[in-house]
């Protein structure tokens, strides 16, 4: 399969991330729990399969279980975005993690601060004011609440997206599945209790809710990630970069024909900057190859 047509199809499987969380009849840390538990699980059933090994010990794996809780407050507070926006509009919001990821570079990498990053941060803020804007008063707290979650959001997956691109830069001693075996487990092992100290349940309600989890866990977690890591060292970053929004871009679709989302042409054109602004963030010129671990979208 052709590296461009793997990311895409790993883009738009991924962007089913918040139409799984919306339609399943759990809460919404639950079902975070659950995505992580069953994506954990098969993932160390293909590093047995491969005859890998799973854990290399505490210090070697200690980077994924730091990634691994900067995930799960990603989880704890996109589920809820979405639940409050929809998953267009939360999966939009959590995707201004690349602002961030480039603001860092900037500052903790001493990466040069190109013009795209200068263009885009104000013209993706344009854009979210004229695409919330005529709804924020009128959708009441909880709309305001699910803007702000979703923001939020974007600065835990950026935190998870540095960690984890640093435990794989670092001397690396386990292969891309079972260092996202390691972190989808502890992952889980967090979300559990949070799950039950924040009042929610752990019970699935029926089969149907089940296999809807299922599926969330295996699309997000092996078969969305395993197309994209493979696609992305083989195109260049603007490629990948431009492909990448067929993610937020698709959630929106799916925002529309699910849930009949309906959004004025002011918003249209708010939406259609913030994309162009993503784009132009996740595309800043690269000293080096886009490794498996960077540049995934969020969800």
């Amino acid at each position: 399969m052709k590296p461009i047509l793997q990311i895409a199809i790993g883009a738009i499987m991924i962007s089913l991330a918040g139409v799984f969380v919306k339609i399943v009849s759990v809460d919404p840390t639950a079902a975070g729990f659950y995505r992580m538990l069953l994506g954990g699980i098969a993932l160390a059933v293909i590093v047995k399969l491969r005859r890998e090994k799973l854990w290399f010990g505490w210090k070697p794996m200690l980077p994924a279980i730091i990634a691994a809780f900067w995930f799960a407050l990603d989880l704890l507070f996109w589920h809820r975005s979405i639940r409050f926006v929809g998953p267009g509009l939360a999966t939009l919001l959590a995707n201004f993690q690349v602002f961030l990821l480039a603001l860092a570079g900037v500052l903790l990498y001493r990466e040069h601060l190109h013009w795209r990053l200068m263009v885009g941060i104000p013209l993706a803020f344009v854009g979210l004011s004229l695409l919330v804007a005529p709804e924020w008063l009128t959708l009441g707290e909880d709309y305001q609440l699910g803007v702000i979650l979703g923001l939020v959001t974007a600065v835990c997956y950026a935190a998870y997206t540095l960690t984890l691109r640093s435990s794989r830069l670092k001397s690396v001693v386990a292969s891309n599945y079972a260092n996202m075996a390691v972190l989808s487990l502890s992952c889980a092992a967090m979300l559990a209790p949070i799950t039950l100290a924040m009042g929610e349940s752990l019970a699935i309600p029926t089969w149907t809710d089940f296999g809807w989890l299922l599926c969330y866990g295996l699309a997000a977690q092996i078969f969305g990630w395993q197309l994209i890591s493979h696609g992305l060292p083989k195109l260049d970053a603007s490629t990948v970069g431009l492909i990448l929004l067929l993610q937020p871009v698709s959630a929106f679709v799916w925002d529309f024909l699910w849930f009949e989302r309906q959004l004025l042409p002011i918003q249209f054109l708010g939406a259609g900057m913030a994309l162009v602004a993503i784009y132009l963030g996740s595309t800043r010129p690269a000293r080096k190859p886009v490794s498996a671990d960077d540049g995934k979208p969020s969800g």
